[in-house]
């Protein structure tokens, strides 16, 4: 099955200009990821299933205007979110250089005006807040919200991309006003603004 359809089998909806630049993303994640062991798996099965998971809380999250995404490594979701989401302002958050660099080569290639890419610990940012902050298999989720305190406003929302051992976590972070959306074996951890922390 092609991308396109996929997407659209989940009833996720994009511009044509989403699937014109996801290939470019995919080709340039291909011939990096070989050199600079950017990702796990670089069959294109796996490219798409990582894409998918990406995309797949557009569904059920609710709206906004900018985001941070924590760790972003190769993509996953933070670029893929800012290309499906253009009219965002996407702040994309990885300490490593080779994975920066990377980015930055993609967001170049791509002319991406709506992307910031810093090389730097969440923990290290200054003067950054947004609507909604993102992370994929970084850590456990009380020390994501810890260290991403200096970027949260009072309306900001947490989107965690997590696997089995959330429920461990959820007792430990001591939530109460949240929602899981489970799909495969991901978890996706959605805390509401003015509800959290």
């Amino acid at each position: 099955m092609s991308l396109k359809n996929l997407i659209n089998s989940q009833n996720i909806k994009l511009e044509d200009s989403f699937y014109e630049d996801i290939e470019v993303f995919i080709e340039l994640l291909k011939k990096w990821g070989k050199v600079h062991n950017l990702s796990g798996r670089l069959d294109e099965t796996s490219i798409y299933e990582n894409i998918l998971d990406s995309l797949y809380p557009l569904l059920f999250i609710e709206k906004f205007e900018s985001f941070a995404d924590i760790g972003t490594g190769a993509g996953y979701p933070g670029l893929i979110l800012a290309l499906a989401q253009k009219e965002k302002k996407a702040y994309l958050i990885e300490p490593r250089a080779k994975r920066v660099a990377f980015l930055n080569f993609v967001k170049a290639s791509l002319g991406l005006k709506n992307l910031t890419i810093l090389q730097k610990r969440a923990e290290n940012v200054e003067d950054l807040k947004v609507d909604l902050i993102t992370s994929r298999a970084v850590t456990n989720t009380k020390l994501l919200l810890d260290i991403t305190k200096n970027m949260q406003k009072p309306i900001t929302s947490y989107l965690f991309y997590k696997g089995s051992m959330l429920e461990n976590e959820l007792l430990e972070a001591k939530l109460n006003n949240y929602k899981i959306v489970s799909k495969d074996e991901r978890n996706y951890l959605y805390i509401k603004g003015k509800e959290c922390c």
